[in-house]
């Protein structure tokens, strides 16, 4: 059985800081240095999880909220629970 996580976040784009946070409420929150102009923070947020979870761009992909701060990723290969693990993990 193939194994697919999918995640509802919130993107933080021109933040200063590069990385995945969990808050006190379990939100994901993704915060990228990119403006979100011309997908530029969709890739980042893309490249931002695939590093963090060890894993290639390809097996992820944003279902929902292309253009808003709101988003829905689908990630192959990993359960929700692995998700949550590796980013809690590095907090």
């Amino acid at each position: 059985m193939d194994k697919t996580a999918e995640i509802d976040i919130t993107v933080s784009p021109r933040s200063s800081k590069r990385d995945i946070t969990i808050d006190g409420s379990g939100n994901i929150k993704a915060h990228l240095n990119s403006p979100p102009v011309d997908g530029k923070a969709n890739a980042e947020c893309i490249s931002l999880f695939a590093k963090e979870l060890g894993i290639a761009k390809s097996r992820i992909s944003i279902e929902k909220g292309l253009k808003g701060k709101r988003k829905k990723l689908k990630i192959e290969g990993v359960t929700l629970t692995e998700v949550i693990e590796v980013i809690r993990g590095k907090q």
